[in-house]
């Protein structure tokens, strides 16, 4: 991942932060979901040039290499014996 798209990824998310933080994604419908991300993805669309369906399509992308890497690093901790549960589930509430 480039730091551009480091940087698009994290941009998202961070808005994604404060306009979905009280919804269930599990019990949200995804249209509702990308529909309250539209302005930030507009708002990039806009400044690199792209068309708003390719800022999506990038974002979808990003989203799931920083999902499988954070998966990966998960596995890597665990057979390294590095993952605190205790902490872990601190975390979570």
């Amino acid at each position: 991942m480039t730091a551009e798209h480091a940087e698009i990824l994290n941009r998202i998310n961070d808005y994604a932060e404060k306009v979905l933080a009280d919804i269930d994604p599990q019990k949200t419908q995804i249209s509702y979901q990308l529909d309250a991300l539209r302005p930030v993805m507009e708002e990039i669309a806009k400044e690199k040039g792209m068309a708003l369906e390719d800022v999506f399509i990038l974002y979808m992308d990003l989203a799931s290499e920083a999902s499988v890497k954070a998966e990966e690093q998960f596995q890597a901790d665990l057979n390294d014996g590095n993952v605190n549960f205790s902490s872990m589930a601190n975390n979570l509430q």
